[in-house]
């Protein structure tokens, strides 16, 4: 009789070490991306960090971007350009290393301009906002950049102001690698556990979000403008707001045209993708889900960008 129960906990050990394995190279789960608090930007990504997710490789240099490492100042005759923002810009695990927005972008200027060289720092993190953006850009400056593009989404002008709260404390946001690839598949999908309520309060910032916001943007311009870069604001919508599925609530049209009033006063470049993604013959694959692009997203972003920062 032992050596039946013997056999059978080998054979179940082996199961689940053979899942392991599976769970771990070939999805990437207990290995997922990293952050960690900062007082000022609220949170960043763990500098050097390289992970692979599904199948795609996140790579996060010394300075938090998600890109390979960089020097402080270009080199040679190497043209810069500086793409912040949040999870859209981050492309998260979904998204491929090679099919970033910032990727595609040095991509498409190199086609507009091929006698030149181009590359695009990434610095982005999920959920920032304007004011996340202002304090990184306050801390390591823009690196020599030639332009600096800040692109947000609708919600980025009801965002809260940085705070490192959900480090930690949130799935999405781990400051540690789980004990398994198992633990993360656990923790994750099946035994969520309720949200910490020092997270919800965090999330819940009382007055005019939005005036805060674009305050923040007001001052990214200042900084663009100091380190004499040409600045671009681009706007992506959530896929709810395309014309198809029922256009902009009204909040969200009163919102957005405080933006373009305020992009008018303050003499921004700006690009709302909303009419543009609504002209696209089927806007609906231009989504990964309710508000992240798919890569025909990305190309059609990266190269409506490349247009405007083309001489």
């Amino acid at each position: 009789m032992v050596k039946p129960l013997l056999l059978l906990s080998a054979a179940i050990l082996g199961l689940l070490l053979i899942a392991e394995l599976v769970l771990r190279f070939g999805f990437g789960f207990g290995n997922p991306p990293l952050y960690q608090g900062d007082d000022q930007i609220g949170y960043l990504l763990q500098p050097s960090q390289s992970t692979r997710r599904f199948g795609n490789r996140i790579q996060i240099n010394r300075y938090s971007m998600r890109a390979d490492e960089i020097s402080p100042q270009p080199e040679g005759n190497l043209h810069r350009l500086f793409l912040i923002g949040d999870s859209i810009v981050n492309g998260g695990w979904w998204t491929d290393q090679g099919d970033i927005l910032s990727e595609l972008l040095s991509q498409q200027m190199a086609q507009r301009q091929p006698s030149q060289r181009f590359e695009t720092l990434n610095a982005s993190a999920n959920s920032w906002g304007p004011r996340n953006e202002l304090a990184y850009l306050q801390r390591f400056g823009t690196f020599g950049s030639e332009a600096l593009v800040l692109v947000i989404n609708t919600d980025d002008l009801f965002a809260v102001a940085p705070t490192a709260v959900p480090v930690g404390r949130d799935r999405n946001y781990p400051n540690r690698k789980p004990a398994s690839a198992w633990a993360e598949v656990l923790g994750r999908y099946i035994f969520k556990g309720q949200a910490d309520p020092r997270v919800i309060a965090a999330r819940d910032e009382a007055g005019d979000r939005t005036a805060r916001n674009l305050q923040a943007i007001a001052e990214i311009q200042a900084i663009a403008q100091t380190h004499q870069a040409q600045f671009l604001l681009a706007m992506t919508p959530l896929k709810r707001e395309l014309a198809s599925q029922g256009g902009p609530r009204d909040y969200e049209i009163r919102e957005r045209q405080r933006l373009h009033n305020f992009v008018t006063a303050q003499g921004i470049a700006f690009v709302d993708f909303l009419p543009i993604f609504d002209r696209q013959p089927e806007p609906l694959g231009l989504y990964y889900d309710h508000i992240h692009l798919s890569l025909a997203g990305n190309q059609l972003v990266s190269g409506a960008i490349a247009d405007k920062l083309t001489p």
